[in-house]
């Protein structure tokens, strides 16, 4: 008798216990599988509620407190008479402003001086008489070149500038010094200079004086004066730039409500609405798979998309109790398509904003607490998006909330196969060792038996 010994004493595969593990992991596999469905299901819900969040947005910027907040600043002449706005706070009117002269800062022009950086005036000082007081500037020996001078004044700190100017009307004393003060205005009115000056190489001379001076304006009619060419206090929320002196010529300025941008935003809003509808619609739609058979979307046929787009429609639909002659947004050019979406009449809103803003602020805006489209536009959507009562907030939070039921399935299956892995490796372990004294004594009992 003779026994053959191949692989392992049990003659069973050495991967047994990975197959048995592999076999019984079928349902975690499924599980994986049912996971990541409900995920995908997460992320096509989570874009749905991006587009109902996005629906209001555009509206939401539309008023201010002193109604729409887009308005605009036209000047009849922006090369003479500028100006920018602050549309919180500024409101729409028509004024003329006439410049009669525009605010100076006081300055000073040296005479000419060959170069820049090689002729010396000397050592001295320059005194200015300023606003705050008299002021020195000290000039030492290696500081009297107009560069050097024009340095030393500017890192003073006294509110006065130098710069050179290269003055090519003289060919030969072409490099001229500028002194001047920081402000205009009358009240920053600066006397220049006072200048001591020993052993220069040339004269340091002044050949032109300009004073200070204020800015001198008509508002209506009415002349007034300010120390700068901005000016920031004359028309609520907009600051005036006065560019150029143009006496006996008025300009017209006027602040009106920017028509343009605000039908833009309620097209947007029309358009984020049209995405959020196109997206119910498109899940609901009958498409084939790719064995030919019709099916609808992964959300298809979900209570969640019709209580959404019905609640959706009735933001459209329903009245607005404001004050306003206008009671549904339906009459100021948005309206239904016969597929359901909306389409803007982008013309019929422009023609009833631009004839009756006022209307159309109220029917917007209402008591903005309980009572306005927007007002209530804009809870409708938050409801719809609220994770512990709304619609789709509640939807996402149960698929979220079943992936992570899932994944602590997994983790506790996954904790019994390793129990039941350790546990079929010790018993096949066992096995072999048991099959290897059997093999063995029966080996044993052969070669005694065949020696008699």
């Amino acid at each position: 008798m003779s026994i053959r010994i191949g692989g392992l004493a049990s003659g069973l595969p050495p991967n047994l216990v990975d197959q048995v593990i592999e076999a019984e992991r079928l349902p975690v596999k499924q599980m994986q599988d049912q996971k990541a469905k409900v995920e995908d299901k997460v992320k096509l819900v989570t874009d749905l509620e991006t587009k109902i969040n996005d629906i209001g947005k555009s509206l939401m910027t539309v008023l201010g407190a002193k109604g729409f907040v887009d308005k605009k600043f036209t000047s009849g002449f922006p090369d003479i008479v500028g100006g920018t706005l602050d549309p919180e706070r500024a409101e729409p009117g028509e004024w003329t402003l006439e410049v009669m002269q525009l605010a100076g800062k006081p300055s000073v022009v040296t005479g000419g001086f060959p170069d820049r950086d090689k002729t010396t005036m000397g050592v001295g000082y320059i005194k200015f008489d300023t606003a705050d007081g008299e002021k020195e500037v000290y000039i030492s020996e290696d500081n009297s070149t107009l560069d050097k001078i024009a340095q030393t004044i500017n890192s003073a700190g006294i509110g006065i500038r130098a710069v050179i100017v290269n003055d090519r009307s003289d060919k030969e004393d072409s490099y001229r010094l500028e002194i001047a003060g920081l402000k205009t205005g009358d009240d920053n009115e600066v006397k220049f200079p006072t200048v001591y000056f020993l052993d220069g190489q040339k004269d340091f001379t002044f050949s032109a004086n300009m004073k200070a001076q204020n800015a001198k304006y008509k508002l209506d009619g009415h002349e007034f004066e300010a120390t700068e060419n901005m000016i920031t206090d004359l028309i609520p929320g907009v600051t005036i730039d006065l560019k150029q002196a143009k006496p006996g010529h008025p300009i017209r300025l006027n602040i009106s409500e920017n028509y343009d941008v605000i039908s833009e935003k309620v097209k947007s809003f029309v358009d984020s609405y049209n995405a959020a509808l196109g997206f119910i619609q498109g899940q609901n739609k009958l498409t084939q798979d790719k064995n030919g058979n019709p099916r609808l979307g992964p959300l298809g046929g979900d209570s969640m998309l019709r209580m959404t787009e019905s609640r959706m429609r009735g933001i459209i639909q329903d009245l607005q109790d404001t004050g306003s002659k206008y009671n549904r947004i339906i009459q100021l050019g948005v309206e239904f398509n016969r597929n359901g979406t909306l389409n803007f009449n982008q013309d019929k809103f422009r023609k009833i904003l631009t004839s009756e803003p006022l209307e159309v602020v109220e029917f917007l805006r209402g008591n903005g607490t309980d009572t306005g489209f927007i007002t209530n536009m804009k809870r409708r959507l938050s409801n719809l998006t609220d994770p512990s009562a709304g619609t789709v907030g509640i939807r996402k939070k149960s698929m979220q909330d079943r992936t992570q039921q899932i994944d602590r399935r997994i983790e506790n299956k996954e904790k019994s196969l390793s129990r039941r892995e350790d546990q079929l490796r010790k018993q096949f372990a066992k096995m072999e060792e048991t099959m290897s004294k059997i093999q063995a004594q029966g080996q044993s009992a052969a070669i005694n038996g065949g020696g008699k």
